[in-house]
């Protein structure tokens, strides 16, 4: 494959999106996994989105890269709790809630293209993974930062959004642009979730 080919992502009804990634333990060695980090961040940024996990390329290892650096307009990135979210490569995640809070949000993901659900994730999050060189770390996430962590680890669990999603809130990106205010009060009383 040429540096600047990309691969594509897989959609839901692909196996697997549904099969619970593999640990990754030196399957690769350290060039081979800089290379999959490389062409995982292409990937991500060609799509554009903000995470991508390696079944998302038909790559059954329990890998993600993660990066937000959209500047969404001040007023939803408020109510979303949306902060940068600087590069970094998860193998091996773990999430736990670090309290009760939630919120929710429309989402969507590059392997469901065309819609948006509405999930109610932890608002906080402790995340326990190996870096990229292998080193166990430990870090809180919280508002939208945390969202991205919980969709991309649920994605190497097997778990789509769309089994979380409250399914009256599914909407195609077409429609979407009628909820696409900072928050859902509107997409939930008219749609009724």
């Amino acid at each position: 494959m040429l540096e600047s080919e990309l691969v594509p992502i897989v959609q839901l009804g692909h196996p697997a999106l549904r099969r619970p990634a593999v640990p990754f333990d030196g399957q690769l060695n350290d060039d081979e996994l800089a290379a999959l980090i490389a062409l995982m961040r292409r990937v991500m940024h060609d799509a554009p989105g903000v995470g991508l996990a390696a079944p998302q390329i038909g790559i059954p290892l329990r890998i993600a890269v993660l990066e937000d650096n959209y500047a969404p307009e001040p007023e939803a990135a408020e109510l979303r709790e949306r902060s940068p979210l600087p590069f970094f490569t998860i193998m091996n995640p773990r999430y736990e809630p670090l309290d009760e809070q939630t919120a929710a949000f429309y989402e969507g993901c590059l392997s469901f293209e065309g819609y948006q659900g509405v999930v109610i994730r932890h608002r906080s999050v402790g995340l326990d993974y190996d870096d990229e060189a292998g080193i166990a770390r430990r870090r809180e996430f919280h508002g939208w930062p945390a969202r991205i962590v919980q969709h991309e680890t649920d994605h190497l669990n097997g778990i789509v959004y769309v089994d979380k999603a409250l399914t009256r809130s599914l909407s195609s990106n077409s429609e979407f642009v009628r909820w696409a205010a900072p928050g859902i009060d509107d997409a939930r009383r008219i749609l009724g979730f």
